[in-house]
């Protein structure tokens, strides 16, 4: 997925692009994209890719596409940390293997 390709090509959602991020977890990829609209109103977009084999063998990316609102984000943050804080309390082990990972990472790039 490092070739530069923009998964989300053809989903124009009209708004002005204003910030991005893009976050690889494994099979998927996340694109967190704010926009602005005319009235320079902010607004986010979540989208999720994953890469799979089509039937031609050839890959094909499924996507999903959230629209998040001014008015719903203190609700959605609130809503995902108490979700991320419910899954630490009960699956703390989910947290260790991603922090072993990405300190795998920092090591490994610092040894270039």
């Amino acid at each position: 997925m490092g070739d530069g390709f923009d998964y989300r090509a053809g989903e124009g959602d009209g708004g002005e692009d204003v910030y991005s991020k893009v976050v690889r977890a494994g099979k998927r990829t996340y694109f967190f994209d704010v926009k602005a609209t005319r009235n320079n109103d902010y607004y986010l977009t979540v989208t999720e890719s994953r890469k799979r084999t089509g039937r031609d063998g050839n890959p094909v990316f499924d996507k999903n596409k959230i629209f998040l609102y001014k008015e719903d984000f203190a609700k959605f943050a609130d809503g995902l940390a108490d979700a991320v804080d419910y899954v630490k309390v009960n699956k703390p082990e989910f947290f260790e293997s991603e922090a072993a990972e990405q300190a795998a990472l920092e090591a490994e790039f610092a040894s270039l």
